[in-house]
């Protein structure tokens, strides 16, 4: 009797006490949380939009630093090998273009030949795939990458690319053979050394 009695008596009035009562104070606490929430997450976004300026300075200058700073990493200015990969096409696939039919890579030396070039690739698309294989911190290796694009007569399409060493240019062929560059893919072969060393003498002497 003494624990059905307080039941019956109190039910009622407790369901009421709890709609009238009880969401006002949890209004005023909710109120108090929002506000104190958006304080929080106004401030966690400052903090945020500064830290982020001041982490990531302008891109101009991250790609110097980059080249400056980074040894063993290929600065962002140039293709990452990922792309290189992605591009390329596979063994099976280059077999379907007559260009890669009697497909030689030649005598290893530092120069490379290209051809299949599409029109529209210019210098500094060829600078963008193979200046990763060379350490533009060395004024030796900067200077031996040279770029010779031909853009007209028979040897339109073609490319005679001067890397510092065999080394990296054997890289250069493996990775880059078969890239395809504006809807194109690319034939990268050893140059044969007598004739780039005639084209590199004759464009000097031109200049």
């Amino acid at each position: 009797d003494v624990f059905e009695q307080p039941q019956h008596i109190g039910h009622k009035k407790i369901e009421f006490h709890i709609s009238a009562e009880i969401p006002a104070v949890l209004q005023i606490n909710l109120e108090k949380e929002e506000k104190n929430g958006k304080n929080l997450y106004a401030s966690t976004e400052e903090i945020n939009n500064t830290g982020f300026g001041r982490i990531f300075p302008a891109p101009s200058s991250n790609d110097k630093m980059e080249t400056e700073e980074e040894d063993d990493e290929i600065p962002s200015e140039f293709i990452s090998r990922k792309d290189l990969e992605k591009n390329r096409l596979s063994r099976e696939e280059m077999e379907k273009f007559s260009v890669f039919k009697n497909y030689e890579p030649g005598d290893p030396n530092c120069r490379i030949y290209v051809k299949n070039l599409a029109k529209q690739v210019q210098e500094k698309d060829l600078k963008f795939i193979f200046g990763r294989y060379v350490d533009f911190q060395s004024e030796v290796e900067r200077n031996m990458f040279d770029i010779r694009l031909m853009k007209e007569g028979r040897m339109k399409g073609q490319a005679f690319i001067g890397l510092p060493n065999e080394k990296a240019a054997a890289k250069a062929l493996k990775e880059a053979n078969g890239y395809v560059l504006f809807e194109k893919p690319m034939v990268v072969q050893f140059a044969r050394s007598a004739r780039p060393k005639q084209d590199a003498n004759e464009g000097k002497r031109k200049k």
